[in-house]
């Protein structure tokens, strides 16, 4: 006796119903209709939106994703982040963050608007490997992380930013810095008999360069101390 075929009965089975054309034509359909999806949530990421708030429905939304805005100020300050509307930002986005959006759309009924990203100052002006953070607004300064993608920051990358969270933070670095380069002074180099006051005068005038040096690449570059650019779009924030 000849084996049945699962694969033969399932097809004589569909085809009693439908024909292929009216399978295809809804094959088409449904990946015509993805495709607008995707095209219309390409527009929003792309959208200066001003948006603050989406009718998300609290009950599916995963509480360990929720963040208030001085949350998120305060990571973007810890560690030199920027946090901006995605219209800013020139990676690419991922297409798993792009099925996510599809995904949250269809189960809460809505349409998202007004996304933000948190990432690097660099991220927002060409790709880089560093992790962005995709959000949108739920309402009352509360954002929802979507998706992140990316690898991790570096593990330094804190205590790099430390300096340039104020004023005061700086001046310490600075400070520090003269006095490691002054101990690195041959000693006898200007006088015969070192001294204390000699150190210190040394240590003043190696202050008084660095410090130069400093404000030079700060005025020149157009840099600013972390709790001012967390959410500027200018690059000499």
């Amino acid at each position: 006796m000849k084996g049945t075929n699962i694969e033969h009965k399932l097809q004589d089975r569909r085809n009693k119903k439908w024909d292929s054309e009216q399978i295809l034509a809804e094959v088409q359909q449904i990946l015509s209709e993805d495709s607008q999806k995707e095209e219309q949530i390409a527009h929003q990421l792309g959208s200066k939106s001003t948006n603050r708030e989406n009718d998300f429905d609290f009950d599916l939304l995963e509480s360990d994703k929720i963040f208030h805005i001085d949350q998120i100020r305060e990571i973007c300050i810890d560690y030199r982040l920027r946090f901006l509307n995605s219209s800013y930002f020139k990676g690419k986005i991922p297409q798993k963050a792009i099925s996510k959006i599809k995904h949250l759309e269809a189960a809460h009924n809505t349409e998202i608007k007004g996304f933000k990203i948190m990432a690097p100052s660099k991220l927002f002006k060409l790709e880089d490997k560093d992790d962005p953070l995709l959000f949108a607004p739920i309402g009352n300064d509360y954002y929802y992380l979507i998706h992140k993608w990316g690898n991790d920051l570096h593990p330094l990358r804190k205590l790099f930013a430390w300096p340039f969270k104020n004023i005061a933070n700086l001046v310490l670095v600075v400070l520090l810095i003269s006095y490691f380069v002054t101990l690195m002074v041959p000693e006898g180099l200007f006088s015969k008999e070192s001294s204390t006051a000699e150190f210190w005068i040394i240590y003043f005038f190696m202050f008084k360069c660095i410090a130069s040096i400093v404000i030079f690449y700060g005025f020149a570059l157009g840099k600013n101390f972390n709790p001012a650019i967390w959410k500027s779009k200018y690059f000499n924030a």
